[in-house]
């Protein structure tokens, strides 16, 4: 199923073709009503197609119809990137003229690539009756951070007075991956929950004698101060710390577009309580939201790092709000850094759970130190 989604969703080239080809399909208010029928049509279409084997999922339908936008968006980021031509010209008059700036670019790429990869796995995952819990929720905060920045950028940043009916399209790439996102979080964990002797034994180790745990926290107190500084530069805090990292290290954060500010303010107003929430979760042994919400904030983090190394990094930003080329080294090293760390917390979480299982020694528990198949009371799916 998921190589006939695959080739399906290349049909959005031949009507992207076709609407660029004619200009009675150019109008605004005529795009919202394509966008829309378009959506409503390819949605009838997997349904008819999946009548014979219907899916359990109801996600599969999301990930069906957001692998067919996938392909518009990156020959979206192509076309404005001059490698391809004759598909979007129309879309950048009267479509959504920011997405030719350097972070909705990047953005394109991400969505094009990186989601289109995860919606093809996960359609195949959800056909041959697989759980794609983890990839779900790595996906659900990728997208979430990504249309919050985007359509916030929109309004708030340069394009705010250029908004076009197409513009509305964009809640519906906002509103299901929240409902995803609920959705994967209330669903039973395919993780063990309940540890016996090899969790007892790990939460009985203090942080120094955890020492992937203690440097996994000292990076987390670092992309906290990082968060911070940046928070303050995108809210034009008169500090002499902050304007002068925005001056002489990363003035792409006042890049009048707004995306970056946007992106800053989402990591210090609901990033910032993640991070401290995740160190506490390194010294608190039990805390079994870890593994869920470490995935999906590194999700949120990866996409949005992406698409400000790569936003400013693009020759369509302009020469002031590039980084200098004396720090450009540090700057890069330190964005990369910040983008990495929730990952390696995640991964961390994922491969050796015990710290942060809830300890509950049962009946009759025969299981020895390092056994998890005997020493690892698993929840019902």
């Amino acid at each position: 199923m998921e190589t006939f989604v695959f080739l399906f969703s290349l049909s959005a080239l031949g009507v992207l073709y076709c609407m660029n080809a004619i200009p009675a399909l150019q109008a605004p208010y005529v795009i919202l009503v394509i966008g829309i029928a378009v959506l409503i049509l390819v949605f009838i279409f997997y349904l008819l197609v999946t009548r014979g084997n219907p899916p359990k999922d109801a996600l599969f339908f999301v990930f069906a119809e957001f692998s067919f936008t996938c392909v518009i968006d990156l020959t979206s980021a192509l076309e404005y990137d001059g490698i391809i031509s004759g598909f979007m010209e129309f879309y950048r008059k009267t479509g959504e003229p920011y997405l030719g700036t350097a972070y909705a670019i990047m953005m394109c790429y991400w969505d094009g690539i990186a989601h289109f990869i995860m919606y093809l796995i996960m359609i195949g995952k959800i056909m041959d009756r697989k759980g794609y819990r983890t990839l779900g929720l790595f996906w659900a905060g990728s997208l979430c951070a990504n249309m919050s920045v985007f359509i916030t950028g929109i309004v708030a940043g340069r394009y705010g007075a250029e908004i076009r009916p197409a513009f509305w399209l964009n809640f519906l790439f906002l509103l299901m991956p929240a409902w995803a996102a609920v959705t994967l979080f209330t669903r039973p964990k395919d993780r063990p929950l309940i540890g016996g002797y090899n969790a007892q034994h790990a939460q009985s180790m203090k942080l120094i004698w955890r020492p992937m745990d203690l440097m996994l926290m000292l990076l987390l107190l670092g992309a906290m101060a990082f968060t911070v500084l940046r928070g303050l530069v995108a809210l034009d805090s008169p500090l002499a710390a902050c304007s002068f990292y925005a001056k002489h290290y990363e003035p792409y954060l006042r890049d009048p577009v707004g995306y970056p500010r946007v992106m800053m303010l989402h990591m210090f107003f609901y990033g910032l309580p993640l991070l401290t929430a995740f160190v506490y979760g390194l010294l608190k042994p039990g805390c079994t939201w870890m593994p869920d919400w470490t995935v999906f904030y590194s999700g949120a983090m990866i996409q949005c790092q992406w698409a400000h190394i790569g936003g400013y990094l693009h020759p369509h930003t302009k020469a002031p709000y590039r980084i200098p080329n004396g720090v450009f080294w540090p700057v890069l090293a330190a964005n990369l850094v910040y983008a990495v760390t929730p990952l390696l917390v995640a991964l961390r979480v994922r491969s050796n759970p015990y710290f942060f299982l809830r300890v509950a020694p049962f009946p009759g528990q025969t299981g020895l130190p390092n056994s998890e198949e005997k020493d690892t009371k698993y929840k019902n799916k």
